[in-house]
């Protein structure tokens, strides 16, 4: 029987202290740092499990030689941002991102601060399966752990230092999801000279995403009142606006609006974004409308990524939030809400108006409980079902059914030209899904 794999589509994540232990952490950062060349730079998010891992993975590293860096929380675009800057041989966040608090995980990041490929997490895994003996250097040679003080002032500095405009007379309303960025979005949006209303910016290492965050934008949606909302996650790579009314503007509605600006001032690379298979069907066809072309990957901003490199495309991103600019890195919602920010101030319109660049089909998404996520693929009835559902849709709809990359869950999506049509389609998938799997 095939062994469980550690790493999923966003790093290691399990219950903190259950499933992702002190010394998995430490066999983690010892498996990654074994004749590793360069430091190491470790940022975390608010979660009370979090200082524990953090210090399992600094030891696991200074076990074999390596020196970290400890950033303290930061938002994982920080650490992706300033591992570039100093040339480290890996960034490392501990983040469950939008999960619950109960929950954490591990992300390394590469020296060009993108997600590590599979290939290379897969090494990883196997040298902590493959277990001792290890390299345990002695004197001199052991590892050493140093503070960045001034990490958030630094990442701060960064962004303000490549953005063009002044937001005096703009105003935000920003949700911090009690997380990774609850210091950091306040301070570069005041630097940058707009008025900010913060709230989720007291953590307490239990309430991250609790009730607030990306995904949660109903927590803005009472309290915009006219104006722009910004809605971050647990380690801040998502970016969910709230418009003026206090509609929500996901991920796909962001790179619509961020693609027409870009086409329009002659700055879209090539004419193409990239996208997901979860990616609105009235995204696509407004990118149709556009001349712009849309380029499909399965869903993890990883596979964005890496599309977007082969392709040199400069804007892509997921409905979640996760939005790849054009340094293609990794998703960075302060980064995010500084090109939203950006059309806003170059274009004088309000979100409300730049949306309507698409029209959202309504779209339903069930996720659903299994035993084993991995029997999807060959659950006959299942496509089938899946199969009739589309023919019955037609042009007029679609249908996506996937398993979770990181939990035991199905995930049944369904776009129709009506609400009550992809409620019914994605109710009886769902239904059928959990006749076969649960």
């Amino acid at each position: 029987m095939p062994r469980q794999r550690l790493f999923g589509t966003d790093g290691v994540r399990g219950r903190a202290n259950t499933e992702l232990t002190a010394q998995l952490a430490f066999d983690l950062g010892r498996a990654a740092g074994e004749g590793l060349a360069g430091s190491v730079l470790i940022g975390r998010d608010t979660r009370r499990s979090g200082p524990m891992l953090a210090s399992a993975l600094h030891a696991g590293f200074n076990s074999v030689g390596v020196d970290t860096v400890d950033l303290g929380i930061i938002p994982v675009g920080a650490v992706s941002r300033i591992a570039r800057d100093a040339g480290g041989a890996y960034g490392v966040m501990v983040s469950a991102s939008h999960n619950p608090a109960e929950d954490n995980g591990i992300k390394f990041l590469g020296p060009d601060g993108a997600k590590l490929p599979d290939q290379q997490e897969a090494a990883i895994e196997a040298r902590v399966i493959e277990g001792e003996p290890y390299r345990s250097p002695g004197g001199v040679a052991v590892g050493i752990q140093v503070q960045m003080q001034d990490a958030v002032s630094r990442y701060v500095d960064r962004l303000a230092a490549g953005f063009n405009y002044s937001l005096r007379g703009m105003e935000f309303v920003l949700d911090c999801a009690n997380g990774a960025a609850f210091e950091s979005a306040p301070q570069l949006l005041e630097r940058l000279g707009a008025t900010v209303e913060v709230h989720a910016d007291v953590p307490d290492g239990t309430n991250i995403n609790d009730g607030c965050g990306a995904t949660h934008p109903e927590y803005l949606a009472s309290r915009v009142k006219g104006r722009i909302g910004l809605s971050f996650d647990g380690d801040a790579d998502r970016l969910i606006a709230v418009d003026e009314s206090g509609q929500p503007a996901n991920g796909d509605v962001l790179i619509a609006v961020f693609a027409k600006h870009l086409k329009e001032i002659g700055e879209l690379k090539n004419d193409t974004v990239v996208t997901t298979v979860m990616a609105n069907l009235g995204f696509r066809r407004a990118m149709e409308g556009l001349g712009i072309e849309v380029l499909e990957t399965k869903v993890g901003d990883r596979y964005v990524l890496e599309e977007m490199r082969r392709s040199r495309a400069e804007l892509g991103g997921e409905q979640s939030g996760h939005i790849v600019l054009s340094d293609r890195s990794t998703g960075d919602g302060l980064r995010s809400a500084l090109q939203l920010a950006a059309v806003v101030a170059a274009t004088g319109k309000p979100l409300t108006e730049l949306r309507t660049v698409m029209t959202e089909y309504p779209q339903v998404l069930e996720n659903v409980t299994v035993a084993d996520r991995v029997e999807l693929e060959d659950a006959m009835k299942v496509w089938a079902a899946v199969e009739a559902a589309e023919s019955r849709l037609g042009d007029d709809g679609r249908v996506l059914v996937r398993a979770s990359g990181t939990e035991p869950l199905v995930r049944v999506m369904v776009e129709a030209a009506s609400a009550a049509a992809a409620q019914e389609v994605a109710d009886e998938l769902a239904a059928v899904v959990t006749n076969e799997l649960s």
